[in-house]
């Protein structure tokens, strides 16, 4: 019996074709969605409590992370393109199933804990911009979302999340209405500082975790792959190289962009708080809803409403993102069909877990954990956890036989390798100080 998720033997009339050159919008896909869903609630409580606790102090962290983020997801999007399976895929091919069965676990309970999260954060957004019951709001946000995946076409859906990345950009107009001392924001970006304290460490760990996070690795991959099965010109590297140098240079920009908006969107949100809260003695924000409410009587209603319907519009494209994830990496462990462009009938068990995956996050509201309060201890949970995956893609990514001649370039596999340390380090700084 072969796997579900096994590549297909390549004898299609279209099979060695070099793929079409595409616009910029269609070259905008996976690494843009990824880069726009890494800004999602528990992002945006991330980098409030960064720039309320140390104002513009942590500023550098965004620029600093940006190559490092671009390396590891970029190694991601190789390994789904060249391969044509995802991350759990290849770990189950080619190393012991214990492994797997560890790191798959670990990204299905964090991924579950922020899916409850972020779902609580939409509504809190929701009810402090129009009122109503907060419960009610989460429960039509996990079904709105769901019925999305589901029953919307893959390329209409896909189409659907990049144009909820403009969203993201509701923080650039928060920061510009707000008074910012630009010239400083400029010396702190470039000139790195940090102490070496509890507080600082675990920040930094938990911007590192919510940029450089697990659930993405697993979704840029398997986007990738979705990709081989949609275009009727693209095929895995492995059976059609010649497509090889088109692909990459996809992949690059692709990849590239879209991190470099996250990063520019993270850091407008550090600005805005540093700026507002850190000014006038608010330190302690613990979510996005938070940060927002704070934002009121400091910035005014408008930036108030802006930042917090950019809650809304963040989560609206992070939720599927992480669901999906969860259940490409579950699904392919299981050796079950999965992919966002199947019909229902054609991957029950991959849909059945995106639903299951939303309605826990979704349940752990109605209980008295709060989720909403994990949201910022989430990123620092995908910090320590994202350091094992990120050193099992880097040893798949440099094996010539999972990638054939398409191994990681040596630039791009020392920048994988300075990331996977650094995120070590500071996890085992955090914990050293506690």
């Amino acid at each position: 019996m072969t796997d579900a998720n096994e590549p297909a033997a390549d004898n299609s009339p279209g099979a060695g074709k070099q793929p079409k050159r595409l616009g910029l919008l269609l070259v905008l896909g996976p690494g843009l969605i990824t880069g726009a869903s890494d800004d999602d609630p528990s992002g945006i409580a991330t980098y409030s409590q960064a720039g309320a606790q140390f104002g513009y102090g942590l500023t550098w962290v965004m620029l600093f992370s940006w190559p490092l983020m671009c390396a590891i997801q970029e190694t991601s999007a190789r390994i789904g393109r060249v391969t044509g399976r995802g991350i759990a895929g290849n770990l189950k091919q080619h190393y012991p199933r214990p492994i797997l069965y560890a790191l798959v676990g670990l990204l299905l309970i964090a991924n579950t804990i922020n899916l409850g999260a972020d779902l609580g954060a939409m509504a809190a957004a929701v009810k402090q911009v129009v009122g109503g019951p907060q419960l009610l709001w989460v429960a039509s946000f996990a079904v709105v979302t769901v019925l999305l995946e589901m029953f919307v076409s893959y390329s209409r859906y896909v189409s659907v999340l990049k144009w909820l990345t403009l969203s993201l950009f509701a923080y650039v107009g928060v920061a510009f209405a707000v008074a910012v001392p630009w010239p400083t924001v400029m010396r702190s970006l470039v000139i790195p500082h940090l102490a070496i304290d509890k507080n600082a460490l675990t920040v930094v760990v938990a911007i590192l975790g919510t940029t450089i996070s697990p659930y993405l690795f697993f979704w840029q991959a398997e986007e990738e792959v979705e990709e081989t099965q949609v275009r009727d010109d693209a095929r895995p590297l492995v059976r059609a190289p010649e497509q090889a140098t088109a692909e990459f240079g996809r992949i690059r920009w692709d990849t590239y962009l879209g991190m470099g908006i996250s990063n520019l969107i993270a850091l407008f949100i550090i600005v805005t708080t540093a700026a507002t809260l850190n000014t006038h003695g608010i330190t302690n924000i613990q979510t996005s809803a938070q940060a927002a409410q704070a934002l009121r009587p400091i910035a005014g209603q408008y930036a108030f409403i802006v930042f917090a319907l950019g809650v809304v519009g963040t989560g609206l494209l992070a939720v599927p993102v992480l669901a999906s994830s969860a259940a490409y990496a579950i699904g392919e462990t299981a050796g079950i069909h999965v992919g966002l462009a199947r019909k229902i009938g054609r991957a029950k068990g991959f849909y059945a877990i995106i639903a299951a995956a939303t309605a826990i996050g979704a349940l752990l509201n109605f209980t008295p954990l709060d989720p909403i309060k994990a949201l910022f201890w989430t990123a620092v949970i995908n910090g320590v956890v994202g350091v094992p995956i990120m050193v099992m893609m880097l040893l798949l990514a440099t094996r010539r036989d999972v990638m054939g001649n398409f191994s990681l370039p040596p630039v791009q596999r020392l920048l994988g390798w300075v990331a996977t340390a650094l995120m070590a380090l500071a996890a085992a700084g955090m914990f050293a100080t506690m």
